[in-house]
């Protein structure tokens, strides 16, 4: 099971004081040096935590995969051609929303997500939806185009009743299932922490797990360097 640090909350601690530290760059570094397989970067249309620079600068430095997050607008998709990371990963956006809150609506956006996956396709950049753990939507990605579906684990981590929790984890096995019957690649990721992520490490088709508050959250602690060890040790013990 690989690992890619979403290194956003570096970028929004810096964001807070408009400084130029801590660099979210720094910290892909670090995260790499420590095991992770590649960096996530979330470029927000109200640029709120990672700017234009940042990937710009990760595109020349990540040694693994970098992976964009955007919402597929036209201001977007024309960084995103710019930079050309190793892959797209197309998400929904709501303002003001403080995290992203779901899938895509893949049926509902399935114009502009064709015109995006194909921009991007042509120029070499591998696709990714975000979806929710919905059997229907991951059909539609992999009819749109996507090579890859990142399933939404969000809700399933944020459950507390243990009931909810084993539905939730079913509901993401499933659709992990089906994706990978498709074709697609399977990734997963929203709300992982050290305390849930096994559970979803032990779904035998998802390959990829992009996880960032957490980490982020553990390495204002500890540093960078253990709080990725430390995930990445959980990933392994399901190997």
């Amino acid at each position: 099971m690989r690992l890619s640090v979403n290194v956003d909350h570096v970028a929004t601690i810096r964001q807070a004081r408009m400084a130029d530290e801590p660099d979210p760059v720094w910290a892909a570094v670090q995260a790499e040096l420590a095991g992770a397989c590649g960096i996530t970067v979330h470029l927000r249309g109200d640029r709120r935590h990672i700017q234009d620079r940042d990937v710009r600068v990760l595109k020349t430095t990540v040694a693994g995969a970098l992976n964009l997050e955007m919402k597929a607008t036209a201001e977007l998709l024309t960084v995103a051609l710019e930079i050309r990371p190793d892959m797209c990963t197309l998400v929904p956006e709501g303002e003001g929303e403080l995290t992203t809150q779901g899938g895509l609506d893949v049926i509902a956006e399935e114009v502009q997500l064709r015109e995006a996956v194909a921009k991007l396709k042509e120029n070499g950049i591998a696709v990714s939806f975000f979806v929710d753990p919905d059997v229907v939507q991951v059909e539609r990605a992999k009819a749109v185009g996507a090579d890859i579906v990142e399933i939404h684990t969000g809700i399933f981590a944020e459950a507390t009743d243990p009931d909810e929790i084993q539905r939730e984890l079913e509901k993401v096995r499933v659709a992990a299932i089906a994706a990978r019957e498709m074709g697609l690649r399977v990734h997963g990721g929203h709300g992982l922490t050290y305390r849930n992520v096994q559970a979803i490490a032990d779904i035998g088709e998802i390959e990829e797990l992009s996880i960032g508050h957490s980490v982020v959250s553990r390495a204002v602690l500890v540093g960078m360097d253990l709080a990725v060890r430390e995930m990445v040790a959980l990933l392994e013990v399901m190997e």
